[in-house]
Order: structure tokens, then C-alpha cells, then sequence
């Protein structure tokens, strides 16, 4: 009676040994997610930082393209009319509806494109310099890390819900008996 006895405080010693050592990883793990998210946090919002300048950029670099090519469209069209208000009336209302028609298919272009463009964003890295070639590069890194870091933290998540579903039924089990 007192070997039972004394075997089943040793494996009750063990058993909370052990349960303090998995609380103390418990805590360790849950320290590490804490820190981790912080760190998510900060570099999420230094990349949305930079996302902004780099919209605000584009946006600037596209208006003035824009403004360029209707500039030079004015000024093509100007000189057409000049040229062929010289060449006589007859000839001005072939022009009137040659404009008309190519007015009309110029905007669904630019629409489409437009659409386009919205759409799907290119990684246009071809007129980058160094410099910003890197920062791209270390922009696709931060983000792969921050991915990849949320692939470890639901992982552990996932093992601290397993194990607390395992010391649920095991609690269950010795209360039974």
C-alpha cells in the first residue's frame, strides 16, 4: 500500500514538474508571438508608409505624362488644321469626320488602358536605379518575412490549441478515475 502510495506521488511530482516546465514554454512561446506581432505591426506600417510615397509618386509621374500627351496632342492638332485649313474648305469636312472617328477610338483606348492599368499592377523595374531596385527588393523581403512569420505564429498557434485540447482530456481522465 505505501509502494502504491509513494509511485503515485511520484508520478504526481512528475506530472506537475512537467506541467510547470510546458506552462514556462507556454509562456516563453506567447512572448515570442507578443514581440513578433509588435514587430508585424511596425514594419506593416512602415511598409504601408512607403506604399503611400510610392503611390503618391506614380500618381504625380502619370499626371504629368498625362498633361505632356494631351500638350502635344493640342499641339499636333493645331498644326493639322493650321495645315489643312490652308489646303481648302473642301477638305476641312473630310477632316471634321476623320477627328470624330479617331476621337472616339482614342478614348476607348485610353479607357482601356486606364482599366488596365488599375487592374494589374506591373513591377516596372526597368527604368529603376540601383538604389531603388534595392529598396524594392528589400520592400519583397519584408513582406515574404512578414508572411512567413505569420506562417510560424499560426503554427504555434495551432500546437498551444493541440495541447491545451490534449491536457483538457487528459484533466478529463484523471478526474474520471
Amino acid at each position: 500500500m505505501e509502494k502504491d502510495l509513494l509511485e503515485l506521488q511520484t508520478l504526481i511530482d512528475v506530472h506537475f514538474e512537467q506541467r510547470k516546465k510546458e506552462e514556462e514554454e507556454l509562456i516563453g512561446l506567447k512572448e515570442r508571438i507578443e514581440s513578433r506581432r509588435a514587430e508585424r505591426a511596425e514594419q506593416q506600417r512602415v511598409r504601408a508608409e512607403k506604399e503611400r510615397d510610392r503611390q503618391t509618386r506614380i500618381a504625380e509621374e502619370r499626371q504629368r505624362k498625362e498633361d505632356e500627351e494631351a500638350k502635344k496632342r493640342a499641339d499636333d492638332e493645331a498644326k493639322k488644321k493650321k495645315v489643312l485649313s490652308n489646303m481648302g474648305a473642301h477638305f476641312g469636312g473630310f477632316l471634321a469626320k476623320v477627328e470624330q472617328r479617331r476621337g472616339k477610338r482614342q478614348t476607348a483606348r485610353e479607357i482601356k488602358k486606364k482599366t488596365l492599368a488599375e487592374r494589374r499592377k506591373p513591377l516596372a523595374i526597368e527604368n529603376l536605379r540601383e538604389d531603388s531596385l534595392r529598396e524594392r527588393a528589400k520592400e519583397m523581403w519584408e513582406w515574404i518575412y512578414h508572411l512567413e512569420s505569420e506562417k510560424f505564429d499560426l503554427t504555434e498557434k495551432m500546437k498551444r490549441q493541440k495541447y491545451e485540447r490534449a491536457d483538457s482530456h487528459s484533466k478529463k481522465y484523471l478526474s474520471m478515475e
